[in-house]
């Protein structure tokens, strides 16, 4: 048997299952030729007994996008390809199901890119407001989603709860071309060029279809081009459409203020986002997958036959991306499990729930706020209570970790995380709105509180030193934090584990130490947590309070010990701020009755001891602040939300609640450092910055080589997941 007579059999095989006509939805001419060519070129290399099992593809004319998706729906076509926004609308609001996903020469996403001319030499994405825009569609994921969506998360767009998107960006821009954004917001429209007809079939103004000249990324660039806006917004493969002694004629517009040529897409975008995709009924997805699989097997970029047909180029129809998107290399095919979120990635999904996708509802109304143990969650409620004009949600979490889970997932919209969290939460695609200042302690750069990571000891421990930790007990505070573990690896714990030695912290203190507390970890760094009582009751060694040897006053428990005076440690890791006075309530709380900060001494390098008060010398290293973190999209809503809270509490100094008192709870650093003495506004900063370079660094290289679970979820892509 030869290649030829293998591969029509193979495509007979897949077609031959198919007892119904395929009906493609079109909406241009030219659009319906490609289309009937595509059919009679299927049915041409065919053979002849396929024919009749085939029974051809027909082509449904419609005007707009959303005509195709009611069409579909309604049982009058079957398929039809769509931007990933689109994609979200027809599976979220129309019932309809993605069953395939375009490809492109570098990943299956893309990235939203802001185009202006090179004439435009004051222009920048920070002073965009009263400018012209043209868009490639509405609610489309480069022409919409990402760059409305990136102007909300810097503040530069307000958009009032009350108010819908569309109307605040109307306000924004002096005018638009907006196709798909329909009659209610008129300025949207009132660059666009199709023609009008009160006819709905027929009008093309303002549609999302190919006879509305300024639709799709070709056509924003076409607005732009005639100089009927000032910026259009596109994807990154929209700008390999332009000819070569064009592209000199633009610029991009970057995050930073600046401009850049169009070759430095890469570092000069407003983010990233999944491509197109191919959506249908339900109830048709099985056959219509078959019949891609087919199709593309025949005439894809490696079909047997694409002499005859090409399916991604449309050039020999005087336009651009019918059918598919031109630039497509290949249509990887959908299983059935796989649910919106996993086609179009968690981020953009909850993108797109924050930019009211699916109209209003209660949640868009409230903040939830995440909570990791018993005691937070009183803390958080009574928070609320306070302020009670301010509506605020306390959802539990096992964890740091959890919580940017959730965060991603839209099941939180707010945490506040140490750095090593937040290194970890900026992977995941989240973004800081807050960092908190602590009391009395500042450095030059931006004014960030300066905090260090410090080894204590009990001063009656007279061999305990840095270098000869091997064989004892240590108390770490918790998994991932920045003094209890990250910091430590850098320095001489033994003679077996010098500075630097190893990468993953867990395996360098799991051999360094004979056991010790590292809540959320297991083993032997769990055998001298203790767990929780009453409310709190959970099991040892929990990430969270629950654990009463989590976290600074925690690890100062472990150190001194519990009430039987067993369960301690030799040596402790934590934050030097607040240590003091979380000596002070070890009195307090009748944990243990007596200790006074002499009792206590630091561990410097070198080998020698000093007092707690020398913390500027000795220490491990600086940390940087903790972080309120949440979606980009959500940043002005959770700043609104925290100001408001501080000027409310502010207001009424005789309120019980303290946002920055934990000692009521029972515990320390609740929700916030106690020590904060408020919140620094760091939206229009990313957490990179925040963090500095030298952690930041540290940070990436200790989990280029530690595995973690939430490390490995933030890094699911949908950009290279099939």
């Amino acid at each position: 048997m030869n290649m030829k007579t293998s591969g029509i059999l193979i495509l007979f095989s897949v077609c031959a299952c198919l007892g119904k006509k395929m009906r493609w939805c079109t909406m241009s001419d030219s659009e319906q030729r490609k289309c009937a060519d595509l059919a009679k070129a299927l049915v041409a290399v065919l053979p002849a007994s396929a024919v009749s099992a085939f029974a051809r593809l027909s082509c449904v004319r419609a005007h707009s996008t959303a005509d195709c998706i009611s069409k579909i729906r309604a049982n009058r076509a079957d398929l039809v390809a769509l931007d990933a926004g689109e994609i979200y609308t027809a599976v979220k609001l129309f019932g309809l199901t993605a069953i395939a996903k375009e490809t492109y020469s570098d990943g299956s996403c893309v990235l939203a890119v802001a185009v202006v001319k090179n004439t435009s030499a004051g222009m920048d994405l920070r002073s965009l407001r009263g400018h012209q825009s043209c868009h490639s569609g509405m609610r489309w994921t480069a022409g919409w989603s990402l760059p409305i969506g990136h102007l909300l998360s810097r503040n530069y767009l307000q958009w009032a709860e009350e108010q819908p998107l569309s109307q605040a960006v109307s306000d924004f821009f002096s005018a638009s071309c907006v196709p798909g954004a329909g009659s209610q917001t008129p300025s949207l429209c009132s660059l666009c060029r199709g023609e009008r007809s009160y006819v709905r079939h027929q009008n093309a103004y303002c549609e999302t279809s190919q006879s509305e000249p300024f639709y799709h990324n070709q056509g924003a660039l076409r607005c732009l081009y005639m100089e009927a806006g000032d910026v259009a917004f596109v994807d990154h493969k929209a700008l390999e459409s332009l000819p070569d002694h064009e592209k000199g004629e633009y610029m991009l517009l970057c995050t930073d203020g600046s401009q850049a040529p169009l070759s430095e897409y890469r570092k000069c975008n407003l983010g990233r986002g999944p491509g197109g995709g191919v959506v249908t009924r339900t109830n048709h997805r099985k056959i219509a997958r078959k019949f891609l699989s087919a199709a593309q097997m025949a005439f894809g970029l490696r079909g047997r036959w694409r002499q005859r047909f090409q399916l991604f180029d449309s050039r020999s129809y005087s336009s651009s991306d019918l059918l598919f998107r031109d630039v497509t290399e290949k249509l990887v095919i959908l299983p059935d499990d796989h649910d919106v979120s996993h086609v179009l990635g968690l981020d953009y999904v909850a993108l797109l729930k924050g930019l009211g996708h699916e109209g209003s509802s209660l949640e868009d109304s409230v903040v939830r706020w995440c909570c990791i143990s018993h005691a937070e969650q009183k803390k958080c409620e009574a928070w609320a209570l306070s302020i009670k004009s301010d509506p605020l949600v306390c959802v539990r979490a096992s964890s740091m970790s959890d919580c940017i889970r959730k965060i991603k997932k839209d099941e939180v919209d707010a945490a506040s995380l140490d750095a090593t969290h937040a290194f970890i939460a900026g992977k995941c695609g989240l973004v800081p709105v807050f960092t908190f200042h602590l009391l009395h302690h500042l450095v030059a750069f931006v004014d960030w509180p300066s905090v260090f990571g410090v080894a204590v000891v009990r001063r009656s421990s007279k061999n305990v030193f840095l270098g000869n930790l091997g064989g004892r007990r240590s108390c770490h505070g918790h998994m991932y934090s920045p003094a209890g573990w990250l910091l430590p690896i850098r320095h001489s714990l033994s003679q077996e584990y010098q500075g630097n030695s190893s990468c993953n912290p867990n395996k360098a203190y799991s051999e360094v130490f004979w056991k010790g507390c590292l809540p959320g970890s297991q083993g032997s760094l769990c055998k001298v947590c203790i767990g929780g009582t009453e409310e709190a009751a959970s099991k040892r060694c929990s990430d969270n309070h629950n654990e009463r040897y989590y976290g600074n006053m925690g690890a100062l428990r472990c150190l001194v010990g519990d009430h039987s005076g067993k369960s301690y440690g030799d040596v402790a890791f934590l934050e030097h701020h607040n240590l003091e006075n979380n000596i002070l309530q070890l009195n307090f709380t009748g944990w243990a009755a007596g200790w006074r900060a002499s009792d206590l001494e630091l561990l410097c390098e070198g080998g020698n001891r000093e007092p707690l008060s020398e913390w500027k010398n000795c220490n491990l290293g600086a940390v940087p602040p903790n972080v309120v973190m949440t979606r980009p999209v959500l940043t002005a809503r959770i700043y609104d939300f925290l100001m408001k809270s501080q000027e409310t509490l502010a207001a009424y100094p005789v309120s019980e609640f303290r946002l920055f008192d934990s000692k009521e709870y029972g515990e320390s650093d609740l929700l916030f450092k106690d020590a904060t003495q408020c919140l620094l506004h760091s939206s229009h900063l990313d957490y990179r910055t925040i963090l500095g370079e030298e952690f930041y660094a540290q940070a990436e290289a200790i989990f280029n080589c530690t595995h973690s679970d939430i490390v490995e979820f933030c890094n699911q892509d949908v950009c290279s997941i099939f």
